[in-house]
């Protein structure tokens, strides 16, 4: 069974996002070098794996918000995003956006399910 893994909020201002998010709940929030993306740390993580140390936990980001991705996302881990991808059209679902790789960290893609909702898929290592 593939779980939940991370979350991604779309913001218009990305600045005004980082204030919120750090003052109402206390989050971690750093930049990721050559991206448009923020880490949002909202539970600690074991130093080895960067995963969080809380069962059931998760982190997070911010990112802009986009005509593709306009609400926040539910990413799902999985083994290969290539292999969920065919899944999701087997099942009646859409291919928002194709595996992409994240240097030293996997890949990741979107999709729409049967309901018109985008969510995201996360394949760790590569």
């Amino acid at each position: 069974m593939d779980g939940v893994v991370h979350f991604e909020i779309p913001t218009d201002d990305l600045a005004r996002a980082r204030d919120f998010y750090a003052s109402a709940f206390g989050w971690q929030l750093q930049g990721v070098p050559d991206m448009e993306y923020t880490i949002a740390m909202t539970t600690a993580v074991d130093e080895q794996t960067q995963r969080p140390a809380q069962p059931g936990a998760i982190n997070g980001g911010l990112m802009d918000r986009s005509s593709n991705t306009p609400n926040p996302i539910i990413t799902i881990g999985v083994a290969s995003v290539a292999d969920a991808l065919k899944k999701v059209e087997a099942a009646g679902g859409d291919v928002v956006t194709p595996e992409t790789p994240i240097e030293g960290m996997g890949a990741f893609g979107y999709f729409k399910d049967s309901e018109g909702n985008v969510l995201g898929l996360f394949a760790a290592g590569r």
